[in-house]
């Protein structure tokens, strides 16, 4: 993991690797924006509904954009993972043609929508999943750290699972994707909790799903060669 990590960090001046982080970056802010631009039209037209003043108005649409703002840090990790699996191949390939030529030569290119579908289920059960927790989140609040191991277990299996399966689409065929999943189920684990840590770092958590899909590929092929 130590390796894969220093490989992926190593890589991150590659043009095409920064490419795909701007783009993942443009895509989830505006994305981030739309949410927040959603939330206070809602607020301004539920004012406007309700014959508010504009102070009342203005003061509801604050609480809306900070609504957005809060609900952008939860959701960050699942909007920007799902981003990122539109652009995932494009990191994969990278990483390939530097360090497993070979592998880049047998791979098939994942296509834009196969790539976007596999982003909005990963965003979808990140989502879902969590909501679901929610309940027994606020439960283990006191315990003081119930709450964050069972989000570093829940999430890491979730997102060792996604980073995976995006690099595995370029070397399983679809048929095959479930016995896949079945073996390397302590890598993956281990990937993701690396990869929800990143995210909990401020500045790094910009980068952590460009170093998530790095270093799933380079979990990948050292377990094929294993």
């Amino acid at each position: 993991m130590l390796r894969a990590f220093l490989l992926s960090l190593g890589q991150l001046g590659d043009r095409k690797i920064l490419a795909v982080f701007v783009k993942s970056l443009l895509v989830t802010v505006l994305l981030i924006a739309v949410l927040g631009a959603a939330l206070w039209y809602a607020a301004a037209r539920l004012a406007a509904r309700w014959g508010w003043d504009s102070t009342a108005g203005g003061l509801l649409g604050a609480a809306a954009l900070l609504a957005a703002f809060g609900l952008s840090w939860l959701l960050f990790r699942a909007i920007a993972i799902g981003v990122m699996g539109a652009f995932a191949d494009d990191v994969v390939i990278a990483v390939e043609a530097r360090h497993y030529p070979a592998a880049l030569a047998t791979a098939r290119n994942v296509s834009t929508a196969r790539g976007i579908g596999l982003g909005l289920r990963s965003a979808g059960r990140a989502i879902l999943v969590n909501f679901a927790l929610a309940p027994i989140y606020v439960a283990l609040l006191v315990t003081g750290v119930g709450t964050w191991l069972l989000f570093f277990l829940v999430n890491g299996w979730l997102l060792g699972l996604d980073l995976g399966q995006m690099v595995a689409a370029r070397h399983i065929p679809s048929a095959l994707m479930r016995d896949w999943r079945k073996t390397g189920a302590v890598e993956r684990f281990a990937l993701g909790v690396a990869g929800t840590a990143l995210f909990m770092v401020p500045v790094l958590n910009l980068f952590a799903p460009i170093l998530g899909a790095a270093m799933a590929t380079h979990l990948f092929h050292e377990g094929r060669s294993a």
